[in-house]
């Protein structure tokens, strides 16, 4: 029986960003100086592959420092941690390496800046999401308030409206942060922002790249875990952009094969967070079932790459 013809459209950048390549690597470091079991607070990047496949080299993943031991070393993952974490592992003069990436640790520097500067801040995140918590624990309690959509703004009660900056989580989705950050100013006309956009250049790159899939496709892919900020605003950001079916899935067993019958043309990507062997299983999938041709859609490159702490750097 002939194969349908099935045209895929493969964003890119895609995948892997610098931050979590470098949180990966100290995992694997750690491993290899100090040997199993290294712990993890909370999970080192969001994908579950990723995560299961550091297990089976030593690591252990909780979510709280209290589940450590004393005497193993205690990674903090990519997302960040509240001041209090390192501070709690000091006392116990635990051995930690901190994997936050270098980006968001950028908007804990400027939430402390303004702080020090006598500014309340106001953060655009993600209730309970990692670096949410992680960013509004640099600061006593009552520092930062959050908010995380335009009508939030209407609601957000201040100290001083004439003393005010923003922060932004750094995998939100670039169009609704920037309606957000027009309410703030709207409201707030004194309220200072970041030097630099707060949203990491692998969250935009992703973005504009599902932009400039999304309206050629009949469907498009995620390859992505359901705790993923990211991953998640990628789905959003093709369903706003013209495609009429978006979908997230860890793996190619989680395809919806039937939402999908009768597509000719499907794009695809990754988020941040995940490997690019997900990527070439789901389009592998395809070729089971379609007469694939594959067509690279870049919008951008990337050549960044973040140094690991020297701690961990081992001698020939």
């Amino acid at each position: 029986m002939t194969q349908p013809d099935l045209t895929i459209y493969l964003a890119a950048p895609r995948g892997f960003c610098a931050g979590v390549d470098r949180a990966i690597k100290i995992v694997e470091m750690a491993i290899e100086k100090w040997g199993a079991p290294v712990y993890v607070r909370h999970e080192i990047v969001h994908n579950k592959f990723v995560v299961d496949s550091l297990r089976d080299k030593g690591a252990v993943f909780v979510e709280e420092l209290d589940e450590c031991p004393d005497d193993r070393p205690v990674i903090f993952s990519a997302h960040g941690v509240p001041k209090s974490v390192p501070a709690a592992a000091t006392k116990r003069e635990m051995v930690f390496v901190d994997a936050t990436c270098p980006l968001v640790s950028k908007v804990h520097i400027e939430a402390e800046r303004h702080y020090d500067n006598g500014l309340q801040m106001i953060m655009i995140g993600h209730a309970g999401h990692p670096e949410t918590l992680g960013t509004m624990g640099q600061l006593p309690e009552g520092e930062v308030l959050l908010v995380e959509t335009v009508a939030d703004v209407a609601k957000v009660d201040v100290r001083d409206p004439s003393k005010l900056a923003f922060v932004t989580q750094t995998t939100l989705s670039v169009d609704d942060t920037i309606d957000i950050v027009a309410a703030l100013r709207e409201r707030f006309p004194a309220i200072v922002g970041p030097h630099k956009e707060d949203i990491c250049y692998a969250t935009t790159n992703r973005q504009e790249a599902v932009k400039a899939v999304a309206p050629d496709c009949d469907a498009l892919l995620v390859v992505g875990a359901p705790n993923s900020s990211n991953s998640k605003r990628l789905v959003e950001v093709a369903a706003k952009n013209g495609c009429n079916y978006a979908q997230l899935v860890q793996r190619a067993t989680e395809i919806d094969w039937r939402a999908l019958d009768g597509i000719r043309t499907l794009g695809i990507t990754a988020g941040a967070s995940a490997p690019e062997v997900l990527v070439n299983e789901v389009i592998d999938a395809f070729r089971d079932r379609y007469n694939v041709t594959v067509q690279l859609i870049e919008t951008a490159q990337e050549n960044i790459e973040f140094k690991v702490p020297r701690v961990l750097r081992i001698p020939a």
